[in-house]
């Protein structure tokens, strides 16, 4: 079940591989994200040190948390991933052009996860391009219910 998605991240960029990650949290976190008070849109995920961490994501804290806790909406928070696909990784995002970005946070199985991509940017005709081709299926599938419909009619 998914609990937040990315939208913005599939029309910036060509998703080329999907991963999915492991995220270490605090108790008011997962709390909050249960509620969905997550938010992923400027979120962007990096690699330090040889481990990977998700930068940017926001998660605004229930007003019912407690008060020796200070949370920290916006802090960065360490992603959990396999060495090897962490240095396949590595490897990758080294060559010019490539990115990780958070696509999807979701539970498997209880447990809070955040899919991330490695992407490429679209350069802006391409997302032009991508955005025609949108509208240009929906105006199809649209003629195609019309089209059903007066068949059915006759």
């Amino acid at each position: 079940m998914s609990i937040a998605q990315n939208k913005k991240a599939f029309h910036d960029y060509f998703i080329e591989e999907k991963y999915e990650a492991g995220i270490v949290l605090e108790g008011w976190e997962v709390k909050a994200i249960r509620e969905n008070r997550v938010q992923l849109k400027e979120a962007y995920v990096i690699i330090q040190r040889g481990e990977i961490y998700l930068i940017g994501c926001h998660v605004t804290p229930l007003g019912s948390a407690s008060t020796h806790v200070r949370p920290d909406a916006i802090r960065t928070r360490k992603l959990l991933l396999h060495s090897e696909q962490i240095a396949k990784l590595i490897g990758k995002v080294e060559r010019a052009g490539y990115t990780l970005v958070p696509l999807d946070m979701h539970y498997t199985r209880g447990r809070i996860k955040v899919q991330i991509g490695l992407a490429k940017g679209k350069k802006q005709y391409d997302k032009r391009h991508s955005e025609k081709e949108k509208d240009w299926k929906r105006e199809q599938s649209s003629l195609m219910k019309k089209y059903v419909k007066t068949q059915a009619g006759s």
